[in-house]
This record gives C-alpha cells, sequence and structure tokens, in this order.
C-alpha cells in the first residue's frame, strides 16, 4: 500500500473492525470504495480478491494509482453486471446515507453478495441531537458537511436502520456500534456515533 493510505487505514477503527468479520482469500465487492483505501487494507491484512466501484473520477484514478481492482459505475443504476452471489461480501462503508434508492442498493448488495456490511454515521447520537435541539443541523466527524454543501441525502439512526431491514425481510447477524473507536453497547442509540452492521437475506419473514 501507499504511504498515503497505510496512514489513512491506520487512523479507520472501522476499517479493523469489519477485517474481523472477512474471511481470508475471499471475494470482496467494495461499493463506494473511494480511493480504495479499505480494499488495500483488507488485501494486506486478508489477501483478498477485491473490486470497487465508484462513480467519481478522481477516485477510480486513485484505485488505479494504488493497485486496487476499480469499475466506475454509477450505484443508483443498479449492479447488473455482477452475477448473484459472484461475492462473500458486498461492502458499503459510509456511503448508504448518500444514497438515492437505499431500497434498491441494499437488494443488489444481497442479490450480488452471500452477506453484506454497512457502516453508517448514526443520526441518533447525542451529539447531533444537542445540535439540532440548537438548531442547527449536526455536524461531526462522521457527517463532516455543512447542511449546504452536503452529500447525505437519507441520514438515519441505528433503530432506523434495523426497522428498514426488518421491513425488508434482512438478518441482522452482527453489530457493533462505536464512539471515538471504543465499542458502545449502553444505549447504542444514544452514545454511538458511528454504527457497523453484517447481515444477509432471511429465509423467512423476521422482525426486530
Amino acid at each position: 500500500m501507499s504511504t498515503k493510505i497505510v496512514k489513512e487505514a491506520e487512523n479507520r477503527h472501522d476499517f479493523a473492525l469489519i477485517a474481523k468479520w472477512i474471511q481470508p482469500k475471499s471475494k470482496v465487492l467494495d461499493l463506494g470504495c473511494g480511493n480504495g483505501a479499505l480494499l488495500s487494507f483488507l488485501h494486506d491484512k486478508l489477501d483478498v480478491k477485491g473490486y470497487g466501484v465508484d462513480k467519481d473520477d478522481n477516485n477510480v484514478l486513485e484505485c488505479i494509482s494504488h493497485g486496487v481492482n476499480v469499475i466506475q459505475m454509477d450505484l443508483e443504476a443498479g449492479l447488473a453486471g455482477f452475477d448473484s452471489l459472484s461475492f462473500d461480501y458486498v461492502i458499503l462503508s459510509q456511503t448508504l446515507q448518500a444514497m438515492v434508492n437505499t431500497e434498491g442498493v441494499l437488494r443488489e448488495m444481497l442479490r450480488v453478495g452471500k452477506q453484506g456490511i454497512i457502516t453508517f454515521p448514526n443520526f441518533g447520537y447525542w451529539r447531533h441531537r444537542i445540535q439540532l435541539m440548537a438548531g442547527h443541523m449536526p455536524v461531526s466527524d462522521n457527517i463532516p458537511h455543512q447542511w449546504y454543501n452536503t452529500p447525505n441525502l437519507h441520514l438515519c439512526t441505528i433503530d432506523d436502520f434495523e426497522a428498514l431491514c426488518a421491513k425488508m425481510n434482512i438478518r441482522i447477524t452482527d453489530r457493533i456500534v462505536i464512539n471515538e473507536g471504543d465499542t458502545v453497547s449502553f444505549m447504542p442509540n444514544l452514545l454511538g456515533s458511528l454504527a457497523i452492521y453484517r447481515f444477509e437475506q432471511a429465509s423467512w419473514p423476521i422482525s426486530y
């Protein structure tokens, strides 16, 4: 990995947590892969066979410069170019909130992959709630943009995401909620700033 990618990976606690759920040498698809840092990290640690998807020209060029296999395409258009269950894991890291068709993206993740892994900023985090009570849209490390230049369209809380999974018959197999790198077990929807989920398609209706 390049020095830039190594430094970024070392500062991302969520990368290490995601890696704990992935088997060595597995096939991984990273949606909204950005500069390829996560895939580079997983390849270095687990020797995964990874592919990234991103629509941004600069991100695609960075991936190529870092030796990351990348395909330029818009996630909103679906993943028709990928066969069903062709990957062991499909990852969507801090990109869910920027999707227009959230349900469609989740369905495609579980069509293409045996398991899905998602991370997203928890809008229910207490610091966000205080900013809202003060009359302002929240800004934080995980939601760094101002309201007028944010790419985020569908911010959600931990409870919101789990309700959507139940509606879509998605089984959550693992959940980790963190704040500044520390795991949050007590009142995670209030005290956690970032949520990390592993999930799969359920074979029968479920509820949470």
